[in-house]
């Protein structure tokens, strides 16, 4: 008696890719397909004073981050460098994401744009947004310290 499976081209495709990701092993190709772009994890808190926003940033220096408010949208970019291999060491696995990074978040009109604070420290970035009764619209450049 022949059993019937539902096909799925999906299932195929992500087959033909992984065949062939095991035979170029070591090639740009592979490496694509095991390190996608990445986006740091955020926790967002409010209490009565402000907003904050704290992201994951191992590894990435303070100078390598940027953070702009335009048009009610906070952006935080950056970028994490890969490691290099050198003749003393080589990898066996590389499973953390890095090259460059974006995450925006839309912000309440309430925010006082021109005391929101970034502070760097031990691989995590936080935005304190101080909230406001006036809205404003004004773009703004924020210091990562």
């Amino acid at each position: 008696m022949a059993m019937l499976t539902r096909w799925s081209p999906f299932r195929e495709v992500d087959e033909m890719l992984d065949r062939y990701a095991k035979s170029a092993q070591g090639t740009a190709l592979q490496e694509a397909l095991v390190h996608a772009d990445w986006a740091p994890r955020v926790d967002i808190s409010e209490s009565d004073k402000e907003f904050l926003i704290k992201a994951e940033l191992p590894e990435v220096k303070k100078e390598d981050i940027k953070v702009n408010l335009a048009n009610g949208m906070l952006t935080i970019t950056g970028e994490r460098k890969a490691e290099k291999e050198e003749k003393t060491r080589k990898f066996h696995r590389v499973e953390r994401y890095f090259g460059s990074f974006a995450r925006s978040f839309s912000v309440p009109e309430t925010i006082e744009e021109s005391k929101i604070v970034a502070e760097h420290k031990d691989g995590m970035l936080y935005l304190h947004l101080p909230k406001n009764a006036k809205p404003s619209k004004h773009q703004v450049e924020i210091k990562v310290s």
